[in-house]
């Protein structure tokens, strides 16, 4: 008999790890259920990257956006970070991937959806494009 490989190496075996990271999503959302960052004196810190360049990094809004859906203002969210809210039906079926054995047609796709690559020229691009001043490109930046 052929050995068969776990596909999920090290997830089954470490189930403290998965509830200690759905323990701290689950932390993280009743923080940003109750706290709106877009308040001012809010207790969540600013942008880093916006803070320090004056400029809108791909991940400017995040915050702001996650908020929103919680409260499922979708427009809302959509305006703070477009390709965030765009790409969390692909991060959840990575994170699925990951945690529960998807069929072969779903592993197949999970797998081309996690090359880093395409990532890389999307965020990139993504950085440039919600920097332009002028529209259409102003839609992408936070607010």
């Amino acid at each position: 008999m052929p050995a068969t490989t776990d596909p999920l190496p090290g997830y089954r075996r470490h189930p403290v790890g998965l509830a200690l990271l759905g323990l701290a999503a689950a932390a993280g959302a009743v923080v940003l259920w109750h706290v709106d960052p877009r308040q001012a004196g809010s207790p969540l810190p600013p942008c880093p990257s916006e803070w320090l360049t004056g400029l809108f990094c791909p991940g400017c809004g995040t915050t702001r956006a996650l908020h929103a859906l919680l409260h499922l203002d979708i427009a809302g969210a959509l305006a703070m970070n477009p390709l965030l809210v765009l790409s969390l039906p692909l991060v959840a079926l990575l994170l699925a991937n990951q945690l529960f054995a998807l069929p072969a047609g779903g592993r197949s796709l999970a797998r081309r959806i996690g090359d880093a690559r395409p990532w890389a020229v999307v965020l990139i691009s993504y950085a440039v494009l919600r920097n332009l001043p002028w529209e259409p490109f102003t839609w992408l930046a936070p607010g």
